[in-house]
C-alpha cells in the first residue's frame, strides 16, 4: 500500500471514531434528560399516604370468612312451544342459602 491509502484508511477510522463518540453522547444525554424529566415527575405527584391515613380493620376486629353452603337457582324451562330463553329473559341468577348447611361428606 502507498503512503497515501495508509493516510486515507487512518482518517477514515478517526472519523468512524468521532461519529460513534458522538452517538454515544448523544445516548448519554437522552438518558440524563429522561431521568431529569422523571424526576420532575415525580415532584409533582402528591405525596405517598402516611400511615395515619391508611385503611384500617374495623373495630370489632378483622373480617373473617364465612362458610356457607349455596343452592344454585333453577333455570326456567322454555314454554311447550319449544322456543329457546334469551338472556333477558332469564333475569338474575345469583344463588341463595341453602335450607340444610351441613357439608356433605364423601
Amino acid at each position: 500500500m502507498s503512503l497515501t491509502h495508509e493516510q486515507l484508511a487512518a482518517a477514515g477510522s478517526a472519523a468512524g471514531m468521532i461519529v460513534i463518540v458522538v452517538c454515544g453522547l448523544l445516548v448519554v444525554a437522552a438518558l440524563v434528560a429522561a431521568v431529569r424529566f422523571g424526576i420532575g415527575v415525580r415532584r409533582r405527584e402528591s405525596a405517598p399516604r402516611r400511615r395515619s391515613e391508611h385503611p384500617t380493620p374495623p373495630c370489632t376486629g378483622p373480617v373473617r370468612e364465612e362458610r356457607e353452603m349455596r343452592e344454585p337457582n333453577e333455570v326456567p324451562r322454555a314454554g311447550s312451544g319449544g322456543e329457546r330463553l334469551t338472556p333477558y329473559q332469564l333475569g338474575n341468577a345469583p344463588s341463595r342459602s341453602s335450607e340444610n348447611q351441613t357439608r356433605p361428606r364423601w
